[in-house]
């Protein structure tokens, strides 16, 4: 142990009491974060290590450990895990996370035999009490998740661990840089990253990781729920109107909206306003859907206290309510939102936050209107607005103006879409390289199956 890591480990050792702290305080909010604590210290109760064989040398006898941190990564988990099984018949899955949404999402994939746990905190005790429980026969990362202890402690005892579906932003390099002495072993450390981009692998060369392959990115290889897109554009049929989503919106967004929507509702109320201001304030229909579960009531209150009428998914029965403003409240239902929409904002990107994710929007024929921070996603970005699925501009004003527009136009609309159903379809095959790369470590001399 450098000293570098051995500093790190002291700092992440005497954190633990914050830790407790802080997740105590997030499941007043979130119940899940007060569920199964231990895990995170790597205390695991007895009836799930006699789960766990320990004489196994088969790789099949052991688990294959997926760590997906929160949501975004977890269906990007699921994409993988779906073709994974397909080449490792009766495979065991170590499922981990790092938030409650995550873990709820994470839930839906798991099969008899198959554990789900909390990542382990990264200090040296707790990664070696999970990699000794587990003994996985390798562990797959998913998106951005490197830390030092997890690292060196799979080196330690001959567990591959590899980085998939990797994206590596400036931002990122710049503070890995600077903690240099702990990230480049970290990132060294790695069997094998397989980036999303040639820039994402540039980078991740540069700190020192061995990237082996760039496969685009996993998210392009989802299907989206087909019932969930025609119940959406079935309610859209009878809805009347247009509908323009402002999707997985993040904090100081909604308020954002808000002000823009109260100026443009003034003015068509005093009759001033051009057509294209009377088709924001009055002539779409909004829907707001918040990326964090935690804030659905939250915004509720914006817009509430905005003078603004207020329908919840949750409350529809039949179809959905008249309101000035619909609220997704549900977990799992984008397609849903999607299919529902004519058009959609780009959360995270009108604060600067770095995006949300536009694939799923774009494998459901929902043209996207971007503001201007995607620097999470910001290969994505540009292809899509290069292929016409998306558009960009410079603030959440114009984002409104456009939209309206374009939702209101169906010809543009139809051809929008279209754009963007074609831009995703061009772009998968990530998960299929992914599953290669990994049955190639796993068990090098099993060909792949057919497809």
């Amino acid at each position: 142990m450098n000293a570098a890591r051995a500093l790190y480990s002291l700092v992440t050792w005497c954190a633990q009491p914050l830790l407790r702290r802080k997740l105590r305080r997030r499941a007043v909010a979130e119940p899940g974060y007060a569920h199964a604590v231990g895990e995170r210290f790597g205390r695991y109760p007895v009836p799930m290590d006699s789960m766990v064989s320990h004489h196994s040398v088969d790789p099949l006898g052991q688990f294959v450990w997926v760590h997906a941190v929160s949501l975004g990564e977890t269906r990007a988990a699921a994409i993988l895990l779906t073709q994974l099984r397909e080449q490792l018949p009766g495979m065991r899955l170590l499922l981990t996370h790092g938030t409650a949404t995550g873990r709820a999402e994470g839930e839906k994939l798991l099969l008899p035999g198959d554990v789900q746990v909390w990542q382990p905190w990264d200090t040296p005790g707790a990664v070696a009490r999970f990699l000794r429980t587990f003994r996985p026969a390798i562990g797959i990362l998913m998106e951005t998740e490197v830390w030092p202890n997890l690292v060196a402690g799979c080196q330690q005892r001959g567990v591959p661990l590899v980085l998939a579906n990797a994206r590596f932003n400036a931002k990122s390099l710049h503070k890995a840089q600077r903690l240099a002495a702990l990230a480049r072993p970290a990132y060294g450390g790695l069997a094998a990253a397989w980036a999303q981009t040639e820039d994402d692998a540039t980078r991740l060369r540069a700190i020192g990781a061995p990237v082996r392959g760039v496969f685009g990115n996993l998210k392009f290889d989802v299907v989206p729920d087909a019932a969930q897109i025609a119940q959406g554009r079935a309610w859209r049929a009878h809805t009347g109107r247009p509908v323009v989503l402002l999707a997985s919106s993040r904090e100081g967004e909604e308020a954002m909206w808000i002000e823009n929507f109260k100026q443009k509702q003034a003015l068509a109320l005093d009759g001033k306003a051009p057509n294209a201001i009377n088709s924001e304030a009055s002539g779409v229909q909004w829907l707001i859907v918040p990326r964090h579960p935690q804030r659905f009531d939250e915004v509720q209150q914006l817009l509430l206290r905005a003078g603004l009428t207020v329908s919840r998914r949750t409350h529809w029965s039949a179809e959905p309510e008249a309101a000035d403003v619909w609220l997704g409240d549900s977990l799992g239902e984008m397609a849903l939102y999607y299919g529902l929409a004519d058009v959609a904002l780009l959360g995270g990107s009108f604060a600067p936050l770095g995006g949300q994710n536009l694939i799923e929007a774009a494998a459901c024929g929902c043209p996207v209107v971007l503001g201007p921070h995607t620097f999470n996603f910001s290969e994505a970005a540009e292809l899509a607005c290069a292929a016409g699925a998306a558009q960009r501009v410079p603030d959440m004003a114009a984002g409104m103006a456009l939209a309206a527009r374009l939702a209101t136009d169906a010809t543009q609309q139809a051809a929008a879409s279209g754009r963007a159903t074609r831009f995703a379809t061009a772009h998968r095959g990530a998960a299929r390289a992914t599953v290669q790369a990994i049955l190639g470590i796993v068990q090098p001399d099993m060909p792949l199956q057919d497809w």
